[in-house]
């Protein structure tokens, strides 16, 4: 008799059934199928090769699939490899997300990378980055830092690595330059890998976001120090908390001593 046999459908209403709902509860409704095909003479005795499937969908009334183990292997297997295809997608959707650098950045690593182009304003997605300023290749001057970035009309992020190893820094909402006063806006913002990631937006206490001299650079204020300071040779820094972001100093001691610097354009 079993040779013959054919799917059979059993409907179930279940008005209160939420969506998404499919075998969460297969026990419950197992001997539920059984009550209801043997009424219905379709089966009499549930045989080993035989599996009950409990289905639930948006536009259907759920309901009861009695098939075979050979199709409900062949459907776990089509089942898997549908997963595995959402995953290989979602990967290369995060691919896409990988910032498009000028060159290699000698401060920050890919996790580093993708956890700041993903934090940073809307705006800047999608753009690459360009290098305008590194100690490796332009030498240690804050000087030769606002010549590079003069003419340019784009946000900017500063990279740092002190001699503890703690990359931290700054995206600045403007390129950065000699100004009497302060500049910027509330996209401006710091960010530590200390050792995870953390970032610390504007807090609307006050808008000292960004200032420059040619003997220092400094970011955030209003307290007792500056969120982040560099000194003319950006070879001593300094990191506090300040009103402008609430942060936590950026590294490991409040004053530190550069080991390299990066500044990246983001433009279109």
């Amino acid at each position: 008799m079993w040779s013959n046999f054919h799917p059979v459908k059993v409907k179930i209403t279940l008005w209160y059934i939420s969506r998404g709902w499919c075998l969460s509860r297969a026990d419950m409704w197992h001997s539920r199928a059984q009550n209801l095909t043997e009424k219905s003479g379709a089966l009499k005795n549930m045989k080993e090769h035989i599996r009950v499937f409990y289905f639930a969908k948006d536009c259907k009334e759920p309901y009861v699939e009695i098939i075979t183990v050979k199709e409900s292997k062949r459907r776990l297997s089509f089942c898997s490899s549908v997963e595995s295809e959402a995953e290989e997608n979602e990967y290369e959707e995060r691919d896409e997300d990988f910032p498009v650098l000028s060159d290699q950045s000698q401060l920050l690593n890919e996790y580093q990378l993708q956890k700041l182009a993903a934090h940073m304003p809307a705006r800047t997605q999608g753009y690459p980055w360009n290098l305008v300023y590194s100690t490796s290749i332009h030498g240690s001057s804050l000087k030769t830092l606002y010549r590079n970035m003069a003419g340019l009309d784009s946000p900017v992020l500063l990279v740092i690595k002190d001699m503890h190893k703690q990359v931290f820094g700054a995206f600045s909402s403007d390129p950065f330059r000699v100004s009497k006063y302060c500049y910027g806006t509330g996209e401006t913002f710091l960010f530590s890998f200390n050792p995870d990631f953390q970032q610390y937006r504007w807090s609307g206490e006050n808008s000292y976001f960004v200032s420059g001299n040619w003997e220092s650079l400094q970011i955030g204020g209003g307290g007792g120090g500056f969120a982040l300071w560099l000194d003319a040779d950006l070879y001593h820094g300094a990191s506090f908390s300040c009103p402008t972001f609430h942060n936590a100093p950026l590294s490991t001691h409040e004053d530190f001593i550069v080991q390299d610097v990066e500044v990246w354009t983001v433009q279109n």
